[in-house]
């Protein structure tokens, strides 16, 4: 494996891709039995579909946070503004709250939710700045670096257990090739300490199409690592360390409304004196209590020859590999008080060169985390590190096949695209007409 040596005033979070040829004499189509640890038993939880929109637009709403109150179950809204809740039966009254950036909250009533079918419409707040009950900051940058050295007054300052999902797509162009899903258990630090955080898989499964990989099979190395490092209130060190803060810009952009808290929208990027590639995007700041509610980002790619050396650790002789969009979010919630890393996601576009192809491949990489669940790890353990994901770890190779529509069970996970469910069931076909053809039953 190539080793690539990164300056250290440019931390790149950890995402790395792995370009292998696709070896056999023809394209094969894999399935494996999946886990078998769901038994057959009466469902313990209600399910609760909808979908998210704006109420002039109609617009779907994407991620926004559907969680029941006073509970730490949560979920979040896919790119269709599709949702899918799942509550224990036991719990039959209470309010379910959808909220988004820039809208105002809505409180449902449990009992007024149907089983699907669910359109919760949400309404833009209206930015109204105050001239005397909150004084404007002067200094965007200032803002920003109390915000991060304040993480151990405003976020978690215990140790927590969080339920989280975890889903990899890559698709070639257009169309979906190859998809990941995790149900994994984060042991969570406190923000207050610089102790990274551990991950323990529970469930995972996956489907690959190999026939639309042009002869190579793509792996995202760093697994549900790569989103959780996307947390930099936690992880500040991958992009505003000591040593790099002072090579950004920072400045106000406009404001908007977070549960009736102004939010200042805070531009950042390198300075122009700066060539090594550092980050620009948008981080979403409660200026009165302090705490970074958001943040959307980028890598600034300013050398593609550069860029593939960080990112891209093997690929076929004759082909030229290099990413051309690399793009980060992260996402908080609070509870009581205290916020704590909830939803983020990384994007991945690359670009193959083929020296004896006319045309060349692109293909783009999704991963993205959400925490569903959290309870207080009460005695501060963590699992050994022989039961723990390295941050090396490509989940592609540790899931296994495609098949159980109950796999979940009673977890809740980001309802898959429309897209996605088309490209899965179109490979289950065409899983079961190779078994069909080889005589061979295909689980």
């Amino acid at each position: 494996m190539q080793q690539i040596t990164i300056n250290i005033r440019t931390r790149i979070i950890v995402v790395t891709l792995q370009v292998l040829l696709f070896l056999g004499t023809t394209h094969q189509l894999w399935a494996t039995t999946m886990f078998q640890d769901i038994q057959d038993q009466e469902t313990s939880y209600t399910i609760y579909q909808g979908t998210i929109t704006d109420s002039q637009s109609n617009k779907p709403l994407v991620l926004a946070n559907i969680s029941l109150e006073n509970s730490n179950i949560t979920t979040v809204s896919n790119a269709e503004g599709d949702f899918s809740l799942k509550i224990p039966k036991d719990i039959t009254q209470g309010n379910v709250i959808i909220s988004f950036l820039g809208y105002r909250t809505t409180k449902i009533p449990l009992t007024q939710l149907k089983n699907n079918k669910n359109r919760i419409a949400l309404e833009a707040s209206a930015i109204e700045l105050p001239e005397v009950s909150v004084a404007i900051p002067k200094d965007a940058k200032a803002l920003v670096w109390e915000t991060l050295k304040r993480r151990g007054d405003n976020y978690f300052d215990e140790p927590t257990i969080m339920t989280a999902f975890y889903r990899e797509t890559i698709k070639k162009r257009r169309k979906n090739v190859s998809l990941s899903e995790a149900v994994v258990n984060i042991y969570k630090t406190p923000y207050n300490t610089d102790r990274r955080d551990a991950i323990t898989l529970y469930k995972s499964r996956k489907s690959t199409d190999y026939s639309k990989l042009d002869t190579v099979v793509l792996k995202l190395q760093g697994g549900p690592f790569n989103t959780l490092f996307v947390d930099l209130v936690k992880y500040p060190q991958y992009i505003f360390s000591d040593d790099t803060f002072d090579d950004y810009n920072f400045s106000f952009e406009n404001y908007t409304r977070i549960n009736n808290s102004l939010i200042y929208v805070i531009n950042f990027k390198q300075k122009e004196t700066i060539t090594a590639p550092l980050y620009q995007g948008k981080l979403y700041i409660d200026g009165e209590r302090k705490v970074l509610t958001s943040a959307v980002f980028s890598l600034n790619i300013t050398n593609k020859e550069e860029a593939a050396r960080l990112f891209v650790r093997k690929k076929p002789a004759k082909a030229n590999v290099w990413p051309t969009d690399i793009a980060y979010r992260v996402d908080y919630r609070e509870k009581n008080g205290k916020w704590y890393y909830g939803y983020s996601n990384v994007l991945l576009v690359f670009k193959i060169n083929w020296d004896d192809k006319l045309f060349n491949s692109v293909y783009s990489m999704t991963s993205e985390m959400a925490v569903t669940d959290w309870e207080k790890n009460t005695t501060g353990d963590i699992p050994k590190f022989k039961n723990r994901l390295k941050s090396s770890v490509i989940l592609n190779d540790e899931a296994t096949g495609f098949s159980d529509p109950e796999f979940w069970g009673e977890y809740n996970i980001i309802e898959p695209e429309k897209s996605i469910e088309s490209a899965i069931k179109k490979i289950q076909r065409q899983l079961r007409r190779s078994g069909d053809k080889n005589n061979q039953p295909v689980k």
